[in-house]
Formats: structure tokens, C-alpha cells, sequence
């Protein structure tokens, strides 16, 4: 089977581990009219954050409100401070130091991760989460989403190839755990493209990926691309089928952090399919077991 997010935790902390979503506040130059103002074709308003908890609060406020909040799913455990929302690293040093310090010295806090793009790691922000990696260790997530110019252009990524790239190694280099956001179902992808954004990320030195179905949310340009008909999205059997050849194509030691994205089923416009969490993750884990799914099968 796969590296599980779930039994890599419980194997490296000793107990059940449960990410906290936070917000730092922070925007991204991919709205603010650095890079552009509409944001990645996909991002809901909340800037992908549809479950972080109000960023008004303190940190410690919204550490203690999420706690209350995973209650009846982990009442003995240790959590993950996660700052999900827009881009985390987008603010001056001083800033992110002051909450960053704040969430990883919280006592039912094991870890730190942070969500942020790869062109948005300066020097000095990367010297800080160094400082933080020897309080306790710090994770940071990069979206990466595909390795193919078209589909980067058509989603607004606003970042080549070579950024991420370099960022990998930056992170790497100071032992900072590095996880990767990849998304399936993107426009004109055939499953060979997927599957070589699957193993340019186990290349890359990634301790971590995130698979992610493409699915479309309310008041997003996603939503009117798929209204005109020009999106076909997959089903549950076919995203299964990729999801599974994106997992044969990574190393086995990569932990698997996500097998599917899931938006707000308030705003959720398509697929239907995906509401249904837990019968989704059920199916796909039903099917590997099936499949005698082997991690890093033809990785290489």
C-alpha cells in the first residue's frame, strides 16, 4: 500500500496527530496585483483556506478554537500548526516570526507546516524557519500543481519550473521537510502528462505529496470555464485509476498526505462526487487494496 500521512505520524510522534488550520492574514502576489488579482483559476475566495479558522483571532485563540473543533475525532493527541490559507511566507519577517513562534511553541504543538508558493521564500524568511526547525519541525507545502507550461499558464500559477525547483533545494538544504501540492483532472492532461508530474515530484527531493482532484468551486473562473462546457472531469473509478498510477510513481518512502482535495460543500459546484468524503477515501482505499497497489512500483 501507500506511505499514509496518518501512520507516518502515529509511528514518528507516538500518538494520534491532527493538523490544526490556521490563518496568518496574509494575501498572495498572485491577488494583490504583484503577479495578478484574480488569484490561481481554482482558488476559492478564502484563498484555498475554506476550513482555517478566522485570522482575527491570535494565534493561540485560533489554536484553542480548532482544538475544540477536532474534539470528538482526537480527544488525546498531539496537533500540527497548520497555516493553510493565501501565502504564508508573504509578509515581512518580523511578522511571521512573531506567529510562527507563537504556533510552534504551543505545548499540544508537535509540528509546524506552512503553506506558500516557491517564489515566495526569500533569504531571510528562510533563515527563520531554520531558526524554527531547531525548536521543533517545520514543514513547508508548495503548490505545485503540474510540471506543464500550458497547464500552468491556463491555471495562473505565475512561477516556472525552475523556481520550484530551486526553492526544493533551499528548503532541502537547511533540512526543512518539503511537501508537494499536485493536482489531477487538470484540462488537456492525458495520463501520461499526470503521471510525469508524479514522478518529476518524486525527483525532487519531496518528503511529502498532496494529490488533489480538480474540482470546481463557486465564484471561481474555474466555475465559468465549467458552466461554458469546457471541463470534463473525472469520475470516481477514473480519478481512482490515476490516483493509483501517480502513487506507483513516487518512492516509497514519500508520505502521502492527501489522496483527494475537498472543497466546502457549500460552495462545491463539481464534481458531486467529492462531498462525499468519506465514501470517496473508502473507494479508493477498497480499490488500491484490490489493485495490490505498490508504492514506487515504477518509480525511477
Amino acid at each position: 500500500m501507500y506511505n499514509s500521512l496518518s501512520e507516518h505520524l502515529k509511528s514518528r510522534f507516538g500518538c494520534k496527530v491532527y493538523k490544526l488550520a490556521l490563518s496568518g492574514g496574509m494575501t498572495c502576489p498572485n491577488r494583490d496585483g504583484t503577479l495578478g488579482t484574480k488569484g490561481c483559476i481554482f482558488c476559492s475566495e478564502s484563498g484555498s483556506g475554506d476550513f482555517a479558522e478566522a485570522g482575527c483571532s491570535s494565534i493561540t485563540e485560533q489554536i484553542e478554537k480548532a482544538k475544540q473543533r477536532v474534539f470528538d475525532k482526537i480527544k488525546s493527541g498531539k496537533y500540527i500548526a497548520y497555516f493553510q490559507d493565501y501565502t504564508n511566507t508573504y509578509a515581512p519577517v518580523s511578522y511571521l516570526e512573531r506567529i510562527f513562534t507563537e504556533a510552534i511553541n504551543h505545548p499540544d504543538v508537535v509540528a509546524l507546516s506552512i503553506a506558500t508558493r516557491p517564489d515566495c521564500l526569500p533569504q531571510d524568511v528562510l533563515l527563520l524557519l531554520d531558526r524554527l526547525n531547531r525548536i521543533k519541525p517545520v514543514w513547508v507545502e508548495l503548490g505545485l500543481q503540474t510540471v506543464h507550461p500550458a497547464s500552468a499558464q491556463y491555471i495562473r500559477r505565475g512561477y516556472e519550473l525552475e523556481v520550484f525547483d530551486r526553492a526544493v533545494k533551499e528548503l532541502k538544504d537547511i533540512g526543512i521537510e518539503t511537501i508537494v501540492h499536485m493536482i489531477i483532472g487538470l484540462p488537456h492532461e492525458t495520463d501520461d502528462m499526470i503521471f510525469e508530474t508524479a514522478r518529476y515530484i518524486g525527483h525532487s527531493g519531496a518528503d511529502g505529496v498532496k494529490f488533489h482532484l480538480l474540482h470546481v468551486l463557486k465564484n471561481t473562473d474555474l466555475e465559468a470555464d465549467f458552466l461554458k462546457g469546457d471541463l470534463e472531469l473525472p469520475s470516481l473509478e477514473r480519478y481512482t485509476q490515476l490516483l493509483a498510477g501517480c502513487i506507483k510513481r513516487i518512492p516509497k518512502t514519500t508520505v502521502v498526505h492527501r489522496l483527494t482535495g475537498d472543497g466546502a460543500k457549500r460552495d462545491l459546484v463539481a464534481p458531486l462526487w467529492s462531498a462525499d468524503k468519506k465514501r470517496v477515501l473508502n473507494y479508493i482505499n477498497s480499490e488500491f487494496q484490490r489493485m495490490n497497489l505498490s508504492q514506487g512500483e515504477l518509480f525511477g
